[in-house]
């Protein structure tokens, strides 16, 4: 390094700590400049700016917990509606004996002799009086006769060729199913037709 460079050196070092001097000596003068009551406001203001974050952030954890709640209290009464609705289940399912056996006694009876007419229109109240009860609590009878076979309410028992009614129609009901507030209890046991098989000509 030459001597003619050292003493510019000298010079600048100087003058950057004289700027430093004079940045420090503004900012003294500009705390100086707040009296005290500007100073307590501007200490009250940034008390209340940590406020309103507090309470803000109190807000959401309110929000939260209250929409934690209302969930909590959707899920349990879905849960207390579905135990309603099913709690009569089993009990219903014992039933359908009760009602097959009744239906029976009525497919035997010989409706032309006179001395158990009284029997048979007995057995019909009886049966008609009983489907309109559990119909009441919520379970339907499912009876498809001339419908569309259905695999989600129906039990194929058998098929059988026709041509008087469309393939897959359900041409005879073995047995009635039954559902419970749309749940199924049991499937109908049905006869379902399908399309006749084309004949051989033998004249040919």
């Amino acid at each position: 390094m030459s001597n003619e460079q050292q003493p510019q050196q000298d010079e600048q070092q100087p003058e950057t700590e004289k700027q430093q001097d004079v940045q420090a000596e503004q900012d003294a003068q500009q705390e100086q400049k707040l009296s005290p009551e500007e100073q307590r406001i501007a200490e009250l203001e940034l008390a209340l700016e940590k406020a309103e974050t507090t309470v803000r952030d109190q807000k959401d954890s309110v929000l939260r917990a209250r929409a934690d709640m209302e969930n909590a209290r959707k899920r349990a009464e879905a849960e207390i509606d579905k135990a309603r609705k099913f709690a009569l289940e089993r009990f219903a399912g014992e039933l359908l004996n009760v009602i097959d056996n009744l239906e029976r006694a009525l497919q035997v009876a010989d409706a032309s002799n006179e001395a158990v007419k009284p029997l048979i229109e007995g057995v019909e109240l009886t049966h008609k009086s009983f489907i309109s009860t559990i119909e009441k609590f919520g379970m339907q009878v499912i009876d498809p006769q001339g419908e569309s076979f259905n695999p989600d309410l129906h039990q194929a028992m058998s098929m059988q060729e026709s041509d008087e009614v469309e393939p897959n129609s359900v041409i005879a009901v073995m047995q009635k199913g039954y559902q419970l507030n749309g749940r199924l209890l049991r499937p109908a046991m049905v006869m379902v037709s399908r399309a006749p098989e084309a004949g051989v000509d033998t004249e040919a």
